[in-house]
């Protein structure tokens, strides 16, 4: 019987198969031994038939360098992977938008993504990390969206307080490269979406469970959190069906 025997070749540094005949008395106690000399070290045991699918690089009649004793399988020398771009992007978005409540640092996506559905193309959605607004519109009027959501993606023992942030700023980014120090609100308008509902039937994806408020940046008071007591004094909610119109009618009042 015959059976493949790893040893460290001292000259070339690298783990070389030699096969070597084995008494059958023995064979038993060296599976023994050896089981128990390499068991917790990531030994693991194989047959020939497995190591012929493995390649050990580099050869042992190579010139052995910087990349001595790495195992090289078939998979890894395919090249391109069995998966691309849109097979991640897919994945990422389901881990991130596939249940219905959306953690608190996403859901603003969501907010932005169902009030560019319901404006364009009369308004362009131009957010990004240093955006001063969300949207734009041909004429150069500017608006910004807020939203909140009274149920969280985490347990909650009642609905949350809406707020939201309108904070006067020093400056704006311009084309997320330039800064502008220009101190206020860059948005001539602001949309305050809002989701209220407190049930097993939230989904924060559900453009008709959402309610919007449209207000003019003039008319927002000198605050830095604007609760949604204080915006439903200035304006009237209204369902996602009725926002192009409203936002149209409060753009036009900004202009005339």
């Amino acid at each position: 019987m015959t059976v493949l025997l790893c040893v460290k070749a001292a000259e070339r540094g690298v783990e070389t198969p030699i096969a070597r005949p084995r008494s059958p008395i023995l064979e038993a106690g060296w599976h023994a031994r050896m089981s128990s000399r390499f068991a917790g070290k990531g030994a693991c045991a194989c047959s020939s038939d497995q190591v012929s699918n493995i390649r050990l690089w580099p050869s042992p009649h190579r010139k052995i360098g910087a990349t001595e004793g790495r195992i090289i399988t078939t998979s890894q020398q395919a090249g391109a992977p069995a998966f691309g771009i849109a097979d991640v992007i897919a994945r990422v978005s389901q881990v991130a938008f596939g249940r219905p409540l959306v953690t608190n640092v996403l859901r603003g996506h969501v907010a932005e993504a169902i009030v560019a559905l319901a404006l364009e193309p009369e308004w362009r959605l131009c957010g990004g990390d240093y955006a001063g607004w969300d949207f734009e519109r041909a004429d150069g009027l500017r608006l910004e969206v807020k939203q909140s959501a009274a149920m969280q993606s985490w347990s909650t023992n009642k609905p949350s307080k809406p707020t939201f942030d309108v904070a006067a700023r020093t400056g704006h980014w311009q084309a997320g490269t330039q800064w502008i120090a220009e101190a206020g609100r860059p948005a001539h308008l602001y949309v305050f979406a809002h989701h209220g509902i407190y049930a097993d039937h939230a989904d924060h994806r559900d453009p008709g469970q959402w309610e919007f408020y449209v207000v003019a940046t003039r008319d927002l008071p000198h605050i830095k959190q604007a609760a949604l007591s204080t915006i439903s004094r200035l304006t009237s909610a209204v369902p996602v069906t009725a926002l192009a119109d409203t936002v149209r009618v409060t753009a036009f009042s900004l202009i005339r």
